[in-house]
């Protein structure tokens, strides 16, 4: 089995509904880690990104709410610096 290659991003956000919030929490914890409050580090398929993205939307009020998807390279991510210094940990899902 071929393993997908995986997408390193940043998604930030600004949800004003603590319902819509919490779930937007919910389904990235699915695919990374918290960062900061309302910002994760999340490693996705293609796929992942594109249902996560989809879902996301479906959720979110566009007048209101706003949602920024990052995207970063490996070579960028490992220039990463964390303060104070904390190891984060993903848990990946696996796409069969």
């Amino acid at each position: 089995m071929v393993k997908a290659k995986r997408i390193l991003q940043v998604i930030a956000y600004d949800i004003e509904d603590d319902k819509t919030r919490n779930k937007v929490a919910k389904l990235l914890e699915k695919y990374g880690a918290r960062v900061n409050y309302s910002v994760f580090e999340c490693m996705f398929t293609s796929v992942q990104l594109q249902k996560t993205k989809e879902s996301i939307a479906k959720l979110v009020d566009r007048r209101t709410d706003s949602v920024v998807f990052y995207p970063i390279c490996v070579d960028c991510y490992s220039k990463t610096v964390y303060m104070p210094e904390n190891k984060k940990e993903y848990n990946v899902v696996e796409v069969i």
